[in-house]
């Protein structure tokens, strides 16, 4: 009989060992582009394989806000992506609805799945084993908090580049400078009806009189239909310009004007809109809603929509609208590397 080979066994290549080693990953989505997109910042830093999952509601919670508890009855499977063992180490995901999913992911497991959450929860932090948040959201001080500035949002350099250059030729009539208007819509805490529209129609059209160049009104899904005929009624006809968001449309304007204005006017309420220009190292005016009448409403609030607009005012990233636009000195801090660090240790 022979003897058995002798010696180091055969090397494993260095991606296959990776590969092996690393825990199985899955990150939940949904419905909201811009969560989304969030959770595929963090996904994309992390270093190890994810498998993405797509959850789709039931007609009755994709706007409804069911009681939050390990569960799927929310979810309409028909729709969704499968969701069967192996079950993973480690969920990545983002907002209430998909919390839910996760928690449910974890009693399937016999509780040994990790769940790193996007936001702040409103009820059970405890039960999440990491939660990332940003500057406007309210949450004590917790060991399973890792607390950030700005949200992690991230702009894609080169759909800006595809999108700008796809719209040059529409926007090469506009005299310069450009300065674009990114219009969010109301939300609890703030105002945001035809008055108020009609107030942020004269104050940038004020900007463009003294810049002596036009204005491009960029509305988004958000923006109420009176709003939108406000603004339009009260721009002045001969520098301005206005794009209504539709669903059904083709074309938005809104990656290339983030590509070829000069500078930039963005409602206070629309977060990622503003983290966006700021990313871009671009000149950034923030017009403020007024508060909604009352502060119990704004003290109760899981968020506070006056946090990051204040931060990025207080470090020189914004001005107020009013004020001189002016190019900020250096990008915002960027603490994608500390979330990813504090989520890779979970595993």
């Amino acid at each position: 009989m022979s003897s058995p080979p002798t010696g180091p066994a055969p090397s494993r290549p260095p991606a296959a060992t990776a590969a092996a080693a690393a825990p199985r990953v899955w990150s939940l989505i949904g419905e909201k582009a811009g969560d989304n997109a969030l959770v595929r910042v963090v996904t994309d830093a992390l270093g190890w394989p994810v498998a993405e999952r797509r959850i789709a509601m039931r007609a009755r919670w994709a706007r409804g806000k069911p009681f939050v508890r390990a569960s799927l009855h929310h979810v309409d499977r028909e729709r969704s992506d499968r969701l069967e063992p192996p079950w993973p180490d480690l969920v990545i995901t983002i907002g209430r609805r998909l919390s839910m999913v996760a928690l449910w992911i974890r009693a399937q497991s016999g509780g040994r799945t990790r769940i790193a959450l996007l936001n702040v929860p409103r009820r059970r932090a405890r039960d999440f084993d990491l939660i990332v948040a940003s500057a406007q959201y309210r949450d004590p001080r917790r060991a399973n908090v890792v607390r950030l500035g700005l949200p992690l949002v991230r702009v894609d350099r080169a759909a800006v580049d595809a999108a700008a250059d796809a719209w040059r030729a529409q926007l090469a009539d506009l005299p310069r400078p450009l300065t674009a208007l990114f219009v969010g819509g109301p939300t609890k805490p703030v105002i945001f009806d035809a008055a108020v529209a009609r107030d942020l129609a004269a104050a940038a059209a004020k900007v463009v009189a003294q810049s002596g160049g036009s204005l491009f009104v960029s509305t988004s899904r958000r923006t109420p239909p009176e709003v939108a005929d406000a603004l339009a009624a009260a721009l002045p006809p001969d520098s301005a310009r206005i794009y209504r968001w539709r669903a059904d449309a083709q074309e938005n304007p809104y990656l290339a004007l983030l590509g070829v204005a000069d500078g930039f006017i963005v409602t206070s309420d629309s977060i990622t809109m503003m983290v966006e220009v700021a990313r871009l190292g671009r000149p950034l005016a923030v017009y403020e809603l007024p508060p909604a009448r009352g502060a119990f409403w704004r003290s109760w609030s899981a968020r506070d929509l006056s946090a990051v607009p204040r931060l990025l005012l207080a470090e020189g990233f914004a001005t107020p609208l009013g004020m001189p636009l002016r190019r900020p000195a250096a990008p915002p801090p960027d603490d994608l590397a500390r979330v990813v660090a504090r989520i890779r240790a979970l595993c």
